[in-house]
């Protein structure tokens, strides 16, 4: 079990500041008993405006959701937000959705932004009836499309002289409004839109066909067209009831528009969101959204650095039998080019990195080396509880294929309230270092090298290594040390087929006041190919708090050496 490393002055003062610590946190407890004892109900008024506050912000992302962006917002936009827990990430959400529409991000006004909400003022004054503007559909077409070029309203109905296109003729119609817009995106030009009020409710609703407002439709022989009336065709024979009889109902001069099937697709999508700008939302929460020619494997993993901040070792692997190897001084060798890119949710760039790979074989270890995967790691620094996106491109320059990979990072908000844990991460090959590296190395967490086996696939002949990271994890002031039972364990189908249990001293391998580092190798021989489950099972003697970790791996045959590199 190693210590963090301190000359002996240092751990003095260490210990000194831990002992004045612990007595400043045991005044303090004791300060707030009194507190407690003499004051319930300040607590209590504390806990209601907590909650009062927790219950408002949710009040206001409902309606945020269900009526600000009700008809503009996308449905996977609408499922990431659903899936948000923290008021913190819905927020960020907020201001990136409207980030995304912005049609000029550098100005300081969203233009977009300011014309839909006095789109949604004006659907309120000028639409509402029995219910607000904004849920009628006039209201909806206005939110989504705004205004048309040209209202033509009958806001009494009466007397009506048909179009041609309509089969000619007089009739008495509802209420209705005809709007005409010069273009919709994903409709086409010259779109034409009737609401119809057959309820004489002032609630104007989105007609389907032009049919819809003739108040006589359904009485024999009450408005008939022009063909009706000089007896070449019957009511029953109009296209409204025999969608046949389209193209020969006498003297009908319809257009490519009125075609059932378009005015389906109109009425469907005029009232669905408009496509946004950018179709990058599901690089924040999807993993591996996409690949060209070159298939990657990537993985993000993440630890706790201080606070605010999180360290992310983001691996990528390759097979290297998909590489292109050309000869050169007697080796095969392949080149790679990696460039990677981490913005914000505002499109700010958090970092930027790049590298030059070379892998050469010599000899018969070529078609070993084919057998193998090529790992690659950059770690990076990450505030805490914020989302950004990784974009991330790999170039074989032997034979320009190019792999491109966007997907999400989303570090944790560790808190300093209860034991937690970081994600494991699975290796064949981890190796204790001498000391802590003045700079950041590829594979090297603290004093540890463990390259990732990002697949987790296993094979018999080599070991199953687990590494992973305990937060608040309460040390013993007398001894300096924590006082931990750890028990692990590999089930197969619910079952243990393999299981360790172990004190402090047998599973720690470097324990501070900000972390404690458990790695666990396991044998795998005897166990037969197939998904199994390491789980492990943390009880912390001092807080008598526990925690259980598992995840998932799969046991492969053996074909040949495996080994990353």
């Amino acid at each position: 079990m190693r210590k963090a490393s301190h000359c002996h002055h240092e751990d003095c003062l260490s210990r000194f500041y831990a002992r004045s610590l612990n007595l400043v946190q045991r005044a303090f407890r004791s300060a707030f008993v009194v507190i407690c004892l003499f004051s319930p109900c300040l607590l209590v008024a504390q806990v209601d405006r907590e909650a009062l506050a927790r219950e408002e912000a949710e009040d206001y992302f409902l309606r945020w959701l269900d009526e600000d962006v009700v008809y503009i917002i996308a449905d996977e936009e609408r499922t990431v937000f659903e899936n948000l827990t923290t008021i913190d990430e819905k927020e960020q959400f907020i201001e990136q959705f409207w980030f995304r529409r912005d049609p000029n991000p550098v100005t300081a006004q969203n233009e977009f932004k300011e014309e839909h909400y006095r789109r949604l003022a004006y659907t309120s004054e000028r639409f509402s009836t029995g219910k607000p503007g904004w849920k009628t559909d006039r209201g909806r077409v206005y939110i989504i499309h705004g205004p048309p070029y040209e209202i033509e309203a009958h806001p009494t109905g009466g007397q009506h002289t048909r179009s041609m296109r309509e089969g000619g003729g007089r009739t008495s119609t509802y209420p209705f409004e005809v709007w005409r817009y010069r273009r919709i995106e994903g409709l086409g030009d010259d779109i034409v839109l009737e609401f119809v009020d057959k309820t004489l409710t002032g609630e104007y609703r989105l007609a389907l066909l032009p049919d819809e407002k003739d108040a006589l439709l359904y009485l024999p022989r009450a408005g008939p067209t022009l063909a009706e009336e000089l007896g070449l065709a019957s009511k029953s024979d109009r296209p409204f009831f025999n969608p046949e009889n389209r193209e020969n109902y006498p003297g009908m001069i319809q257009s490519v528009r009125d075609n059932p099937f378009l005015r389906y697709e109109t009425f469907a999508k005029v009232q669905g969101p408009k496509e946004i700008k950018y179709k990058d939302l599901k690089g924040m929460v999807e993993i591996d959204v996409g690949y060209d020619t070159l298939p990657l494997t990537v993985e993000a993993h993440y630890f706790r650095l201080n606070k605010g901040q999180v360290l992310v070792p983001v691996t990528f692997q390759l097979q290297n039998k998909n590489l292109t190897f050309q000869m050169g001084h007697g080796a095969h060798v392949a080149r790679v080019a990696v460039y990677g890119v981490v913005t914000s949710l505002s499109k700010r760039v958090i970092t930027e990195f790049e590298d030059d790979l070379t892998l050469s074989y010599r000899g018969d270890a070529f078609e070993a080396g084919l057998l193998q995967e090529s790992v690659y790691q950059k770690i990076l620094s990450l505030e805490s509880g914020m989302r950004y996106k990784l974009d991330l491109v790999v170039k074989d320059l032997n034979s320009e294929q190019v792999g491109v990979v966007s997907r999400g990072l989303v570090p944790p908000k560790y808190t300093d309230e209860g034991i937690q844990a970081s994600p494991f991460i699975f290796s064949s090959h981890i190796q204790l270092l001498q000391e802590v590296p003045d700079q950041d190395e590829m594979f090297v967490v603290g004093d540890v090298k463990i390259r990732p086996n990002i697949k987790k696939e296993f094979t018999q002949d080599l070991p199953l290594g687990v590494y992973l990271q305990l937060y608040n994890v309460e040390i013993d002031q007398t001894s300096f040390t924590p006082s931990l039972a750890v028990t692990c364990q590999i089930l197969r189908n619910g079952s243990p087929v393999s299981s360790v249990t172990g004190s402090s001293d047998e599973s720690v391998q470097f324990f501070s006041y900000d972390r404690v580092v458990l790695i666990r190798q396991f044998n795998l021989t005897g166990l037969q190919p197939g998904n199994y489950e390491i789980r492990f099972n943390v009880h912390d003697r001092i807080s008598d708090e526990r925690i259980e970790l598992n995840d998932s791996f799969k046991l492969v045959k053996s074909k040949g050496m495996s080994k990353t590199g």
